[in-house]
């Protein structure tokens, strides 16, 4: 179950991780129709053995997957303040699904969880202790359950490389965008924060700003926290920049000379290189570069011209392989030190593998 900003999809993943259904709902808030989640459960999907269901944030509570029970259900509750836009979602589904199949088992699995092992440089914020105490103030990352999928799929790619000793950057590039430093499976670094705000350039979100510019247009523009989230969250980043969220029509009108569709790919490929470099930097280094998400899957050209400005770093991109790509494979140039590959994203298979995990686990 992954409960997204307007509709909420549905897999039913089998024994040898095989797609026996899937279904996509209409459901602006989460908000489901009763009778059309009791048909697409009947489409199938009503066959699981447990429901795995995405939550975005964990707290510092929740740090691997778990049972959900009405404790922890209410623990979720108390928590979503933490990501208001996504979390409430996220338990409205499961409510929905729990009602439609009340013996069925749940499992909670968390964006935030793979980054539970930030170590404490890479996760604390600079602020008052005072302050990091009383609110929780840290940095928790996201996208967690698309970057676990990368660490475990990158080394079955790489079948003659140490999985143990393996230096991933996963590039998380959708209408949401984030990159982890991964090294023996582990997050060690990450771009997003306290808040999905943090780090790269994405579809409607500004990626990091001055706090000190946000800080002078509440002072002196009368600005109101509202309308402040509302612009960071939904009229900022492309379609702040170029009056579009979508990377094929910036790419396309870039083509075509157009200067602030020029001017938003240039600010997205800026923000993307520095980050790919300050997360190979994390690991001391770096053996595979892996795109996934929706750009990072599909647009050739967003590949090509973060790699360009990476060899330094080792990243060379064969460019008839780039262009003709499928998923799960590898499009470096040949002799290059770092593998670069493209990878499709299937947070549906890590959320069935840690449901599993829970189930025979019994907790």
């Amino acid at each position: 179950m992954n409960a997204g900003s307007s509709s909420v999809k549905f897999s039913l993943i089998g024994p040898a991780d095989e797609t026996v259904a899937e279904r996509e709902l209409q459901a602006p808030d989460a908000d489901m129709d009763p009778a059309e989640l009791r048909d697409a459960l009947a489409g199938g999907l009503a066959r699981a053995d447990a429901v795995g269901h995405r939550i975005v944030h964990g707290g510092e509570r929740f740090r691997e997957a778990l049972l959900i029970d009405s404790g922890v259900a209410d623990q979720l509750l108390q928590i979503a303040q933490l990501a208001p836009l996504h979390q409430r979602k996220s338990l409205a589904a499961l409510r929905a699904v729990d009602d439609a199949l009340p013996d069925v088992p749940a499992v909670a699995c968390f964006d935030t969880a793979f980054h539970a092992t930030l170590a404490p440089a890479a996760r604390t914020y600079a602020l008052p202790a005072a302050w990091r105490r009383r609110w929780h103030l840290r940095r928790y990352g996201f996208h967690g359950l698309s970057h676990a999928w990368v660490a475990r799929r990158v080394p079955e790619l790489l079948a003659e490389r140490d999985a143990a000793g393996l230096k991933i950057v996963s590039c998380h590039l959708g209408a949401g965008a984030s990159l982890c430093a991964i090294e023996g499976g582990r997050s060690v670094d990450t771009t997003m924060g306290f808040t999905p705000l943090e780090g790269l350039v994405m579809a409607t979100r500004s990626g990091t700003v001055d706090p000190g510019m946000l800080l002078w247009l509440l002072e002196h523009e009368g600005m109101t926290e509202l309308e402040m989230a509302s612009a960071l969250e939904h009229e900022s980043g492309l379609l702040g920049l170029a009056g579009s969220p979508d990377m094929r029509l910036i790419l396309s009108r870039a083509d075509a000379g157009v200067d602030d569709a020029g001017l938003a790919l240039e600010v997205y490929l800026h923000r993307l290189r520095g980050a790919i470099a300050s997360m190979a930097a994390a690991l001391g280094g770096l053996d595979a570069l892996a795109f996934t998400g929706g750009v990072g899957e599909h647009a050739a050209a967003v590949r090509a011209r973060a790699a360009d400005g990476l060899a330094f770093l080792g990243v060379a991109i064969d460019p008839d392989a780039n262009e003709t790509a499928q998923e799960d494979m590898e499009i470096g140039a040949t002799g290059a030190r770092v593998k670069v590959l493209v990878v499709r994203a299937r947070e549906d298979l890590e959320i069935a593998r840690q449901a599993r995990r829970v189930l025979a686990a019994g907790r």
